[in-house]
């Protein structure tokens, strides 16, 4: 994950270039501030329709489209790991040769790029395809072992229109892989973000303050106390940060003194503005309070990065801003509105949908699996009424299995009957 990074100095040299070769020339006001209003606009946009499509994940059927969900523990160990891999890349780039690594990182986000494009178009593009076109569904499944203990490790569906979204998605990927162009570069972040919004899930409100909290310390460590991130992101030739030229005016779409701001800092507020949205929708409110909250948090908390990253020209730490903003806001509502118990009571992973059916206890029966399914079948039906019998027939169902007792009941009814027959005769 990578802070928001813009080139501090405008005018200055080409990275790795002798200090008396051509320089930069400096940024125009109005590139700049295209380039930062460009910056946060990408950045909302797969926050917003993420978080709408994290909604409709949580209530999909398909296997495909199953959320990950993160839990309390994954929370505390993520800025660990973040760190590591972050340290690692740093030392990697710092013993190793640059051009290959950047080319084995190309082609792994070549083929993971291409992927989450096609998903994120595959909406938009079901709507332009006819009615009469011809739809036919696929599963990729693999499986490791054999017999009860085959387990599965991919189980994706699709059909062919997704053949079709997935065929456009790697004429881009191909672009990037020849190019590196930024344009190109975008279109992966913005699928990246949009994907990881959609698909990560919070289980609850503590879990996301936990994950916010800890990334916070990890990127205020990692951009002031070091410059291991700012030189892993301009070292890192990958999709992994959005990027947009302060000299497009200038230089058109071949322009290269960029600003960037990496996916994490995207993806990271995202999945929690998509939890409280989530969480808007279980009140029954019919309202998005906390969503619209947290959202313009978002905008308040990345605007003041940009703002003091221009003032200072420095690197900033984008989740300093970004934290307190998403989390401070929403629980001042919550407090304004007396909904704090419900929102960190909230879990969201415990949803039960109105389309998902659920057993909440389990019969316990023995015989045929056709006695099971009815006996299942029995129970979720719940009681029925009963027709009104007469006690013989009562009597008979009590002791299905005694003979005796059938016998008896047949010798009472006909007593009753000769009795009624005597009454007539009379």
């Amino acid at each position: 994950m990578d802070s928001a990074v813009s080139d501090p100095h405008n005018g200055s040299t080409e990275a790795g270039g002798p200090a008396n070769v051509t320089t930069r020339p400096p940024s125009t006001p109005e590139g700049i501030a295209l380039a930062y209003g460009s910056l946060l606009l990408m950045a909302l946009l797969p926050i917003f329709f993420g978080s709408l499509r994290s909604v409709r994940c949580a209530r999909g059927k398909n296997a495909s489209d199953m959320p990950e969900t993160i839990t309390s523990r994954d929370a505390a160990r993520f800025p660990i790991i973040a760190s590591c891999t972050l340290l690692g890349l740093y030392l990697f780039f710092k013993i190793f040769s640059q051009e290959y690594i950047n080319l084995l990182l190309s082609m792994y986000f070549f083929v993971l790029g291409i992927l989450a494009l096609s998903h994120t178009i595959s909406p938009f593009m079901n709507k332009f395809f006819p009615a009469n076109f011809p739809n036919r569904q696929y599963q990729l499944l693999f499986t490791q072992g054999s017999g009860e203990n085959k387990e599965e490790i991919v189980n994706y569906e699709f059909d062919t229109k997704d053949l079709v979204c997935l065929g456009l998605s790697s004429i881009v990927g191909v672009w990037y892989l020849l190019r590196k162009h930024w344009i190109a570069n975008n279109l992966f972040g913005l699928a990246f973000s949009l994907n990881g919004v959609e698909l990560l899930h919070l289980n609850n409100v503590s879990t996301g303050c936990i994950l916010l909290g800890g990334l916070f310390i990890y990127d205020v460590f990692w951009v002031f106390g070091t410059n291991v991130m700012v030189t892993v992101a301009k070292s890192f030739e990958a999709p992994i940060k959005l990027v947009f030229p302060q000299d497009l005016l200038e230089k058109g779409l071949e322009a290269d003194n960029f600003a960037m701001l990496g996916l994490g800092d995207i993806v990271i507020p995202g999945i929690f503005i998509a939890l409280l949205l989530r969480f808007d929708i279980s009140l029954k409110k019919n309202t998005h309070t906390y969503f619209y909250t947290s959202f313009a948090a978002y905008i308040f908390g990345l605007g003041l990065t940009i703002s003091i990253m221009h003032i200072f020209k420095h690197a900033q730490p984008a989740l300093l801003y970004l934290v307190p903003a998403c989390i401070g806001f929403p629980i001042l509502v919550a407090l304004a509105k007396g909904e704090v118990t419900e929102m960190f009571s909230y879990e969201s992973s415990a949803e039960i949908l109105p389309h998902t059916p659920r057993l909440t206890h389990f019969p316990t029966v023995s015989g045929s699996p056709a006695s099971l399914a009815d006996s299942m079948q029995q129970k979720l039906a719940g009681p029925r009424r009963r027709r009104p019998q007469n006690p013989s027939t009562i009597y008979e169902e009590s002791n299905p299995k005694d003979p005796t007792a059938v016998t008896e009941s047949k010798d009472a009814t006909e007593a009753s009957a000769s009795k009624k027959q005597e009454k007539k005769e009379k």
